[in-house]
């Protein structure tokens, strides 16, 4: 919501601006300028990235926006399933919960963090830790190098979308000066008219520069640095069950490891005390209902 106001206050006083210092050929030109600039800035975009990069770029300016989804109720969502998943694996060992670990997605257990059902990452990084774990579990460190092995690498695929839409971002003010050249050229094929006609021929050139640095500075580029903050709220889930996982393999209880997990979530999305209490009593009730 923040990032719609500021770009509806950047476009009512850019509009006004050039209504008020502009021609009619400038919103005439308007148009046709952005769609040259915007289609350039989206071609290198595609030359210069694999698709699932362009695409995951692309998608930013819908991230920024929406910010990340993780909310404290999600949060304490997590944390419950985490903690009951533990708890299980301490007193019924790894065949107690290799349904669910095996299948998240029809397993009553994870249905209960619907968040964490949907993010793919974070469920794969659940999974696999505690199959490692079944297998051999003689070095906990080992599990633990899996897990920041597989947040690092989650992280770089998604960072490398951030920096494309960033290097596009760069481009737009160089892509302006293209479109402004072509403006000129234009204009010197005219160079016989009047005045008046020429002015708002180069009048309508340099709107491809202005447009250019605008886009660069006042658009993309903040969206690019928002989206990149919205991976990293995004990695916290991942850090998170790291920390539980880390801790509770390294022989911690499941309180203990639920404690140190929570203390790792920012403060404007933790889950209060008495709100993980509820959600955990609540996974561990709703386990009991649906076994009976």
């Amino acid at each position: 919501m923040t990032q719609i106001l500021g770009f509806c206050l950047i476009l009512i006083l850019i509009v006004a601006g050039l209504a008020a210092t502009g021609a009619d050929a400038i919103f005439w030109a308007l148009p046709f300028e952005l769609a040259l600039i915007g289609g350039a800035a989206i071609g290198t975009l595609l030359l210069g990235n694999s698709l699932s990069v362009a695409m995951g770029a692309l998608k930013g300016f819908w991230l920024a926006v929406r910010g990340s989804p993780w909310s404290q109720g999600d949060f304490a969502d997590l944390l419950s399933v985490l903690h009951e998943l533990c708890r299980r694996e301490r007193q019924g060992g790894a065949v107690s919960i290799e349904e669910d670990v095996e299948a998240p997605e029809s397993s009553p257990l994870f249905a209960a963090a619907p968040r964490l059902l949907g993010d793919g990452a974070a469920i794969a990084l659940t999974s696999d830790a505690f199959r490692l774990a079944a297998i051999d579990m003689s070095d906990p460190r080992r599990a633990e190098a899996r897990m920041d092995s597989a947040i690092d690498q989650h992280l770089a695929e998604r960072m490398r979308s951030v920096a494309a839409l960033q290097t596009m971002g760069d481009a737009l003010p160089a892509l302006g000066i293209v479109a402004a050249v072509l403006g000129i050229i234009k204009t010197m094929t005219a160079i016989d008219a009047s005045t008046a006609v020429l002015g708002e021929l180069i009048a309508s050139a340099l709107l491809g520069t202005f447009l250019g640095v605008f886009l660069a500075y006042g658009l993309v580029g903040p969206i690019a640095a928002r989206f990149g903050q919205v991976v990293e709220e995004d990695a916290v889930a991942l850090e998170t069950i790291r920390t539980f996982l880390t801790a509770h393999f390294g022989g911690a209880s499941p309180s203990v490891s639920l404690e140190l997990a929570r203390a790792g979530i920012p403060a404007a999305r933790q889950p209060g005390l008495e709100d993980l209490d509820r959600a955990v009593e609540a996974v561990r009730f709703t386990r009991h209902a649906r076994a009976a």
